[in-house]
């Protein structure tokens, strides 16, 4: 199968941009932003296993590697999730009005 994804990647510092980069231009990837590319991928089976794969095989990934898939399932409905490493605290956090209902009382 074919299947238009997105992929987010954030390598770190010292990541191995060369291999992603190989493995992008290598499927006709458009770029998208920093870090964000646009690409058909073509798999059998479960496509992120089959990405995953992919990509272990292509690029150097450490602790601080993350990439993440967004894509249609067969029902239709976009899926998000990170392939490589995990989520993490915002860099915006704190930037927003916060709008709670308390009351401080003094002791």
């Amino acid at each position: 199968m074919k299947q238009m994804i997105w992929l987010s990647f954030d390598l770190g510092i010292r990541g191995d941009y060369e291999g992603m980069y190989q493995f992008l231009d290598s499927r006709h990837a458009r770029e998208c932003g920093n870090g964000v590319a646009a690409l058909t991928f073509e798999y059998d089976g479960d496509l992120v296993a089959t990405l995953k794969a992919a990509l272990g095989e292509a690029v150097s990934f450490d602790n601080k590697s993350r990439v993440y898939v967004i894509y249609h399932s067969e029902d239709r409905k976009a899926h998000g999730r990170f392939i490589v490493g995990k989520r993490k605290q915002p860099v915006w956090t704190g930037f927003g009005a916060e709008t709670v209902d308390e009351e401080d009382v003094g002791e």
